[in-house]
């Protein structure tokens, strides 16, 4: 069976930014910059995307192109005969369905604010009423199962058409509309009174706020963010470079994927603090931020529900474009190890992703009393834990290791894959970085990840 291609250079990169725009670019980055104290951590987080988020990324794509295989077989196709590299494609695969396992949970949460927004069901509620609307959607198991089995249901159908026709054309038309409703929306925030403030704060760096919250914690902090928000380590990117052509190079296509997602990031950051300035709200909130604040904002806000309708459906698509993309891995996975049409990997996989989601959707309500990680946690903290802070780094840390030493695929092959193609080339001088300080830094963040 021949393996299915994408189209074309624009659906590569949607669907590859699509994967790494997520919740985490939208509602993680703001807050967090907003409680290490903006403009230098922006600058902080700027810099460790270049030097460990963009190499981390060519080793995916290039394992990818080079096997043309999801992520268990691309290992077992490159490694040499009697290696166990290919062990981690399975780590990796239990990455992308724990991810899965709140991630549907939690994109349901944006459609069904969406829902509620576009019905006008916030109108005359004072911050009190919203704050119970929020609780009342996560104590009822009725309403986040919904939701969740509609995105599944969605996502899977979509993957169901095939990669050109379902995945490559739905995402490019929903990342086109996030772009177009992203600046809208931060045009929006720059013309409300007293934005300008929460612009300085966000945008202009101050060393002082820095020494207050802590030098190391807010370096820290960029450099988790910058890793984290690229989605590296379990395939999800892998799969992408499996299904491109050989004619550009994958530096530079890489460079342009992290450009647009740091955009949409940054942007993030000027619909959020503006706002929260305007209205004299705290933007370090946390989750609280987008569900309980921004919707008593928008409440407050000339045209608000006409504004929090479309902030809520940029939110389900940044949400959606990363579900698509790793149901498109999952289900490809099926594909490659068990010989699978698409159709029957499809069908599998909406059950499996539907009964594994559940725990998450009943953490909130019916399994509330089980608190992994001490108290006030919940099955969806554990499960983010999982992934974030251990399979992530630690597959990124096994890319690193395979493309770079000779016990793996060895660093001239993996070169040789990243420079096929026009575009910006990966210089040889870059040997010793990728070899001996990428390796300790990405070990610091695993290790400061599990200990935290």
């Amino acid at each position: 069976m021949e393996r299915e291609k994408l189209s074309s250079r624009m659906g590569f990169i949607l669907l590859s930014a699509g994967c790494a725009i997520g919740i985490g670019n939208v509602w993680r980055f703001p807050y967090v910059a907003g409680a290490y104290g903006g403009g230098v951590f922006v600058l902080f987080y700027l810099f460790f995307l270049v030097i460990m988020g963009i190499p981390v990324m060519t080793m995916e794509f290039a394992v990818g192109r080079a096997s043309r295989k999801s992520i268990i077989r691309s290992f077992k196709k490159l490694e040499k005969p009697g290696q166990k590299w290919h062990l981690h494609g399975y780590l990796g695969m239990a990455g992308n369905y724990i991810l899965m396992m709140f991630y549907t949970t939690v994109a349901g949460w944006m459609l069904y604010y969406f829902y509620q927004m576009l019905t006008g069901k916030f109108q005359g509620k004072d911050a009190g009423q919203v704050e119970e609307m929020f609780q009342t959607m996560l104590s009822s198991p009725q309403i986040l199962a919904t939701v969740m089995i509609i995105i599944v249901v969605s996502g899977i159908l979509i993957c169901s058409v095939g990669l050109q026709k379902g995945v490559e054309r739905i995402t490019k038309i929903m990342m086109s509309l996030l772009l177009a409703i992203i600046i809208i929306l931060a045009v929006h925030s720059l013309t409300l009174e007293g934005g300008i403030e929460g612009l300085k704060f966000y945008l202009l760096p101050d060393f002082g706020r820095m020494k207050e919250i802590g030098i190391w914690e807010t370096i820290t902090a960029a450099m988790n963010q910058a890793f984290f928000t690229l989605s590296l380590g379990i395939g999800s990117m892998g799969i992408f470079g499996s299904y491109i052509d050989k004619e550009r190079g994958l530096l530079g296509e890489s460079i342009n994927i992290a450009v647009l997602d740091t955009f949409v990031a940054l942007v993030s950051g000027l619909i959020i603090f503006p706002t929260c300035f305007s209205f004299g709200i705290s933007p370090d909130q946390g989750p609280g931020l987008i569900f309980v604040t921004l919707p008593n904002i928008f409440n407050g806000m000339t045209g608000g529900r006409i504004w929090g309708t479309l902030f809520f459906v940029f939110m389900t698509f940044a949400a959606f474009s990363t579900i698509l993309a790793v149901f498109e891995n999952i289900i490809s996975c099926g594909m490659d190890l068990f010989h699978w049409s698409r159709k029957k990997s499809c069908l599998v996989n909406l059950v499996a992703i539907t009964v594994l989601s559940l725990p998450c959707v009943f953490g909130y309500n019916l399994w509330s009393a089980f608190q992994p990680l001490g108290a006030e946690s919940t099955v969806l903290d554990l499960e983010d834990f999982i992934v974030s802070n251990m399979l992530l780094p630690i597959g990124s840390l096994c890319y690193l290791l395979f493309c770079v030493t000779r016990f793996g695929w060895g660093f001239e092959n993996y070169r040789k894959e990243v420079n096929t193609g026009s575009g910006i080339k990966l210089p040889q001088w870059l040997r010793v970085y990728l070899t001996f300080i990428l390796p300790v830094l990405l070990l610091l963040l695993t290790i400061q990840g599990i200990i935290r």
